[in-house]
């Protein structure tokens, strides 16, 4: 039986308060079921220079935990551009599949076994369907998320129902089919765009469903501005 290689990729910007409890918890819990499974895990922070020392953090801690890698981009240039370094590293380095997730534990590493182990060409962590949810966001960010969501599935033609969300296995075979030169998204609608241009190419998606939980440390990157963005982004794919 072959090993499964996967790199679990987190973009960072600001998360010093995060990412010393995120890089753990993350090999804790995939450590749990790895072996039974057949699996190996990697961890790879984007870090787009964080002034509050994010990046430096894995540097130092990188013979504590010799499978984090730490990827430094010189300056913040969106989560799409982010997210799309590190597709890049996942096919450059030979990985077999790439689950994206948040640094600030609103995707929790106790639902990567579920993730992990779901086979399709896609497989989204997804706070719509029977088994998931939402906890800590106001009525008003409620209402805005799924109002982009169900607005971009009816525009783009997607199956699933969490279009938005970033926690994400993906196939890095599949992810080798995409010219990323041709995505026009760099910032939060990068979620949307990626899953179109796969869907474009064939994958197969599928979801699992995860309790998104608003941050407790640090600061929310979105905003009602960013919101507006996706919702501009979907309509130029489609023209």
């Amino acid at each position: 039986m072959n090993t499964t290689r996967f790199l679990i990729t987190v973009a960072t910007y600001n998360e010093i308060e995060n990412i010393p409890h995120l890089v753990p918890a993350i090999f804790e819990e995939t450590d749990r079921f790895a072996a039974e499974k057949n699996f190996t895990f990697d961890v790879l922070v984007i870090d787009d220079a964080s002034p509050d020392g994010t990046g430096e953090w894995c540097d130092a801690h990188a013979e504590e935990f010799p499978r984090l890698k730490c990827l430094h981009r010189a300056g913040k240039n969106g989560l799409g551009a982010a997210t799309i370094a590190a597709m890049q590293y996942a096919i450059e380095n030979g990985y077999d599949r790439m689950i994206n997730m948040d640094a600030d534990f609103s995707h929790h590493p106790k639902y990567l076994e579920a993730i992990a182990c779901a086979d399709a060409d896609v497989v989204a962590g997804s706070r719509y369907i029977r088994g998931g949810g939402i906890v800590g966001w106001p009525l008003r960010r409620h209402f805005m998320s799924r109002s982009i969501n169900a607005f971009g599935r009816t525009l783009l033609g997607l199956s699933i129902h969490d279009i938005s969300g970033a926690y994400r296995n993906y196939r890095v075979s599949t992810l080798a089919k995409l010219d990323f030169s041709r995505f026009q998204s760099m910032g939060y609608a990068f979620q949307e765009e990626v899953l179109w241009r796969l869907k474009l190419v064939g994958a197969a998606m599928s979801e699992v469903p995860i309790i998104f939980e608003d941050r407790i440390r640090g600061t929310s990157k979105i905003s009602l501005k960013e919101s507006i963005t996706a919702v501009k982004t979907l309509l130029m794919l489609r023209r």
